[in-house]
């Protein structure tokens, strides 16, 4: 899941609905002299056309994982992106404005800021009209496609479904006309005879013809699994040991999962990552899809299944993470926490503290996080066993409440690994 294919995702999508497709932007590349000046809420120094509440999502998201508390303006700004009618762009650079048809709202960043939001609490009201979204645009096979009533794909499909899960829905009960996110998923499924055996494609070609993608693979398995982009280890059929393929009649979720972590686990045995064949270039190694193998991997089997991939990334990613930005680092927490490491010493590099230095500093950071959570609930269990007892404190709020307002703002991918 990365920058790269995000973009790609939305020029293509712009181009399938008839507009002129704007250039693609380079994640290495700074904000264009002419972008407007970078809120101060907003994760990375790169330009946010085409990946901000992305990568804002994921880098919050990850955050939380290892106990970082971010700070409020960025969560602010990120709840504050959401149009009104719940979906969210990959970036508004005047949020104050009204959403039109100008604005090109996607699946992908919707499901990717519910994500976030509802692990970090206290912002129902926004997930929920996220989710109602959602399922307004929710297509007849059951899946979802990058823009709203696009055809489905296998990598929205699984980013929407985490997004349910993140809410506390079950994505099997999310129907429509009889189907449901998981009979859309498992449409692309390869069975586990020929090539890219037990793998998932992007999309059916135009001749229906499904073409094993480890992107889309990597996506799919934690989704079919009932879990989001950062999901618990070991959750899986054959949990403790290497996944295997197997076509047993037709398969469910949990077999799905573990025939898709099969093909991925023989595409990093040898040399430990995934390859990318880009356009004009010769191949090379595909850092963010082998993170995502990692959390696949991790997710199905568990943590021992996926170190060779796992020792692979602490080797070489750091530059990889330097030039991409948060979404990187934090997919390379995501990996680190599934796969049994610790992402404040990987490798020799603080995963945690290079993510938080690429926004507004934490409220407050691991350990300091907790300490701060122990101090608050002593300071309440003083107040509670005072001589004035709770009825001085909620009269002191009570006072202070009448002069104080408060104001509660509320690939992606192509088809190609």
């Amino acid at each position: 899941m990365n920058f790269r294919r995000s973009a790609a995702a939305l020029a293509a999508a712009v181009a399938v609905i008839g507009s002129a497709a704007p250039a693609v932007a380079d994640a290495s590349a700074g904000p264009s002299p002419s972008s407007p000046a970078l809120p101060a809420g907003l994760y990375g120094s790169n330009d946010p056309q085409y990946d901000g509440v992305w990568r804002q999502s994921l880098a919050l998201l990850a955050q939380h994982t290892v106990g970082v508390r971010p700070a409020a303006q960025a969560v602010d700004w990120l709840a504050g992106q959401q149009c009104a009618d719940g979906s969210f762009a990959a970036f508004r650079a005047e949020p104050g404005r009204a959403c039109d048809a100008k604005v090109m709202v996607d699946t992908n960043s919707t499901a990717a800021a519910v994500q976030a939001l509802a692990a970090l609490g206290g912002r129902d009201a926004v997930t929920g009209k996220a989710v109602t979204w959602l399922k307004s645009v929710q297509n007849k096979d059951g899946g979802w496609g990058y823009m709203p009533g696009g055809p489905s794909d296998t990598n929205s499909t699984s980013v929407v479904i985490g997004a349910l899960a993140a809410v506390g829905q079950k994505p099997e009960s999310v129907v429509k006309d009889g189907k449901s996110p998981y009979d859309a998923l498992l449409a692309f499924a390869l069975p586990c005879s020929g090539d890219g055996a037990g793998a998932f494609a992007y999309q059916p070609d135009k001749k229906g013809k499904l073409t094993a993608n480890a992107d889309a693979t990597a996506a799919a398995v934690v989704a079919a699994l009932g879990q989001g982009m950062a999901p618990e280890a070991g959750k899986g059929k054959d949990a403790g040991g290497e996944a295997r393929c197997e076509d047993a009649g037709k398969p469910g979720p949990d077999r799905a999962a573990a025939n898709g972590a099969s093909y991925l686990a023989q595409a990093v045995a040898k040399d430990g990552h995934l390859t990318s064949a880009l356009p004009g270039a010769s191949d090379q190694p595909d850092v963010g899809n082998t993170a995502d193998t990692v959390v696949a991997l991790a997710a199905q089997s568990g943590p021992a299944q996926a170190q060779k991939p796992l020792k692979w990334l602490e080797k070489n990613s750091e530059a990889w993470a330097k030039q991409s930005g948060p979404a990187a680092y934090a997919q390379l927490v995501f990996a680190a926490r599934a796969a049994g490491a610790d992402p404040r010493h990987f490798s020799g590099v603080d995963l945690v503290e290079r993510l938080n230095a690429t926004g507004p500093a934490p409220e407050a950071a691991g350990k300091d996080a907790k300490n701060a959570e122990d101090a608050k609930s002593s300071k309440d269990t003083a107040k509670s066993d005072s001589p004035f007892g709770v009825w001085w404190t909620v009269g002191v709020f009570l006072v202070a409440g009448a002069g104080i307002g408060f104001l509660l703002s509320g690939r992606k991918k192509q088809g190609q690994p």
